[in-house]
């Protein structure tokens, strides 16, 4: 392959992989590398298959719309005391008004407080300085209300590829006695 430093493309795919500290989607690999995307795809698959092996200590995963190099789950304690800090934890509240946000997007404070049944102003502050949370657009009606959605910082904290792997939320049967402004669909 003419322009390689290494016979083998598959050595630059694992060094942008290693180095990138966004997920890379396939078409950006390929266009970084010179290869073309079905290639790119099957390194990617070669890659993920030979770090499935319990002798490696990461995996590469796809999340986000993009594929990144992450430490395993079982690594976890290892990597803390490495690096002795203890990432602030999302408090329950924050994460009842994103789930809301998660499966009613694009949804406005209101309609969030609604559902909540307090006042939201400070968790949504939280939440969109953490990046998990985004302005989409504004509703047409009265005062023209902001919309909020999910961004691509919770798809990585989530570990999800996009927002279709959320769980699916309880059947209508299980939900009997709660309020009708929370059900599925509502």
């Amino acid at each position: 392959m003419a322009g390689f430093l290494f016979d083998e493309p598959r050595a630059v795919v694992e060094s942008l992989l290693f180095v990138a500290t966004e997920p890379l989607d396939v078409q950006t690999i390929s266009e970084l590398v010179g290869i073309s995307p079905a290639e790119t795809k099957a390194i990617l698959d070669r890659i993920r298959s030979e770090l499935e092996s319990p002798l490696h200590g990461i995996q590469l995963v796809e999340l986000a719309g993009g594929f990144q190099l992450c430490t395993k789950p079982g690594m976890a304690p290892y990597v803390e005391k490495l690096y002795h800090r203890n990432i602030p934890a999302i408090s329950q509240a924050a994460l009842e008004t994103l789930a809301i946000i998660a499966y009613k997007q694009p949804v406005t404070r209101a309609e969030i407080e609604e559902i909540r049944g307090v006042k939201v102003d400070s968790v949504l502050t939280t939440l969109m300085e953490r990046g998990m949370i985004t302005e989409v657009g504004r509703k047409d009606g009265p005062g023209r209300p902001i919309l909020y959605g999910t961004t691509r910082e919770f798809l990585k904290h989530f570990g999800l590829k996009d927002i279709s792997e959320l769980p699916k939320l309880p059947a209508p049967e299980s939900t009997a006695g709660l309020p009708e402004h929370i059900l599925p669909g509502a």
